[in-house]
């Protein structure tokens, strides 16, 4: 959680909340939260305060508590900006939410862009853009030109780079603003524009000006994870796409079930066959498929499925 959405606007309520953070950071979660407690006496109606008193409560084994001040956040902050409503699904005190909240997954990436390629890359072990372009290369051919290449959810451009020689165009959407500047600076794309995946096709951005059916290749690369049930982005996947054209993404593997998994870390993992249906409901044919290690997470490795797809004429 950043400066920009933590500060109470007051001064003793955001000192006590300091110290919390100091205790928490030594890992006394209880003294920390019982510091928060006393901050929110002060500000009963900050958001971002009951929040990080939920992480406290929840660190120091009390998940009523952490669930209460959940509640209280989603109250405060119906756009759910923090995630509340993941976290409480994950605590099991509710039904997970088909697809997390714009408002989360936008301030999120907002706040990641600036460290996302150093985090990720060097210090997670981040493979997704190479491995899937080397799964669409293997298809495709080594030499395969693609007209235009549409990169949603494009993030800061790693997957851009990996693709910009093969593309005679190359678009690029994503939710965040802060991932839109920082893909800019990589200077590969041609066009780049605001997007949100998780509203239907003619909402969502993609086509505001541009025609449907107009990409050779559509990539999604580390994006479904944030899109919880995926009921949007098939169906705008396959309305970009030319007939035959590629659709080439990856997903956090979610096992043998049959649905969507939210994870702690409140990303969403998606089983093989839940894929495969969305894939086939929209005229989509799965060509390929390959399990691989995406990244690590606090030191555990990621497991993940990447896909290639061909939309059927």
């Amino acid at each position: 959680m950043t400066s920009p959405h933590f500060s109470s606007g007051d001064l003793i309520a955001d000192r006590r909340a300091d110290y919390a953070r100091m205790f928490a950071e030594s890992g006394e979660f209880a003294e920390a939260a019982e510091l928060m407690e006393q901050a929110l006496e002060q500000v009963p109606a900050w958001a971002a305060g009951w929040f990080r008193l939920a992480e406290y409560a929840e660190k120091s084994g009390r998940k009523e508590a952490a669930a209460a001040a959940l509640a209280k956040v989603v109250a405060l902050d119906p756009a759910d900006i923090f995630g509340a409503g993941l976290k409480l699904a994950v605590l099991g005190v509710a039904e997970t939410p088909a697809a997390p909240s714009t408002a989360y997954v936008e301030r999120l990436f907002d706040d990641y862009a600036d460290r996302f390629d150093t985090a990720l890359v060097q210090r997670l072990d981040y493979t997704v853009p190479q491995t899937l372009a080397r799964l669409v290369r293997r298809h495709a051919g080594e030499d395969a030109h693609f007209g235009l290449v549409s990169d949603i959810g494009c993030g800061t451009g790693l997957f851009g780079v990996e693709l910009r020689a093969s593309a005679g165009r190359l678009e690029g959407f994503d939710l965040s603003a802060g991932m839109l500047a920082k893909a800019a600076e990589k200077a590969v794309y041609d066009h780049l524009a605001q997007a949100d995946l998780s509203l239907p096709a003619e909402k969502s951005g993609l086509f505001a000006n541009a025609p449907e059916e107009r990409a050779d290749l559509v990539s999604a690369a580390d994006v479904l994870m944030y899109l919880g049930d995926l009921a949007e982005v098939f169906p705008s996947a396959a309305r970009l796409l030319k007939a035959d054209g590629l659709f080439a993404f990856s997903v956090e593997d979610g096992g043998m079930d049959d649905t969507p998994l939210l994870s702690p870390s409140l990303r969403y993992a998606h089983p093989e066959r839940f894929i495969r249906k969305r894939a086939e409901e929209n005229g989509l044919a799965i060509l390929a498929m390959e399990k691989s290690v995406i990244r690590q997470d606090a030191g555990q490795p990621v497991h993940g499925l990447l896909f290639l797809a061909k939309r059927e004429a």
